[in-house]
């Protein structure tokens, strides 16, 4: 088994990783389609079991069948895959996220507009509206710049994600996480979203920063947001008098 710098022949695919893989597909599609990404720009990994799936380098995603993507072993040889065609120029800070963060399913990666600017300026998103509690704190950070691909821009973004599930990556993009590929899209277009909220806040006068402590409530909100089921609302049965 070459490493990411070669292509080896990939053994049998579980029909779960087959459906991985069609979902990462669709996800960079939808990259595309939400207007967060360009070309093939962006990359996508999810955990599989003790290997992380993540798609190929410059292949461009309307092109890109499940068999395109590569395999990667978590834990076993650093850099190692399997796979027709070369991984992401990024596979090391995917892989260093993965191993650093049980936490994380999936990390999504893409140049949106308004982040890759902010990245671009070096500048952090404060807390100038409450949904930045998604990214686990007040901040979301811009890590240092380092040239693409490299084990230094890896070391810079875990930094940056300390604490959080989304960073920057100075004069670059943005990099989102979560437990599943679905909630690393989310966070991704919700990053950029903020990105833009912000940026247009202080075109206009100036973005009022909410405190830290206020954030640290959302956060705690936030453990329980999501799509839940609706619990039935009983009454409580008056008291018969005797």
């Amino acid at each position: 088994m070459p490493d990411a710098s070669g292509s080896a022949r990939r053994g049998s695919v579980s029909a779960k990783e087959n459906s991985v893989r069609r979902e990462i597909i669709a996800a960079c599609r939808s990259m595309n389609a939400l207007g967060i990404n360009q070309g093939t720009s962006g990359n996508i990994s999810v955990r599989v079991g003790g290997y992380m799936v993540i798609t190929p380098t410059a292949l461009p995603y309307h092109k890109m069948k499940p068999s395109d993507l590569c395999r990667m072993p978590i834990a076993g040889e650093y850099g190692s895959c399997e796979g027709p065609l070369k991984p992401s120029s990024e596979w090391r800070f995917h892989l260093d996220i993965m191993r650093a963060r049980p936490d994380v399913g999936a990390v999504v990666h893409c140049h949106s507009a308004y982040a890759t600017a902010l990245a671009i300026c070096h500048k952090p998103i404060p807390a100038a509206h409450y949904m930045i509690a998604a990214a686990g704190g007040p901040t979301i950070r811009v890590a240092a710049y380092a040239t693409y691909g490299t084990k230094e821009l890896s070391e810079f973004a875990l930094k940056a994600l300390e604490g959080r599930t989304c960073c920057l990556l100075g004069n670059h993009g943005q990099i989102a996480t979560g437990p599943t590929l679905d909630r690393a899209l989310w966070l991704a277009v919700e990053l950029e979203t903020l990105a833009k909220q912000y940026t247009l806040a202080q075109l206009i006068g100036g973005a009022q920063i909410l405190s830290d402590g206020e954030i640290a409530t959302v956060v705690e909100k936030f453990k329980g947001y999501g799509p839940q089921k609706r619990e039935t609302l009983k009454a409580a049965k008056p008291k018969r008098r005797r």
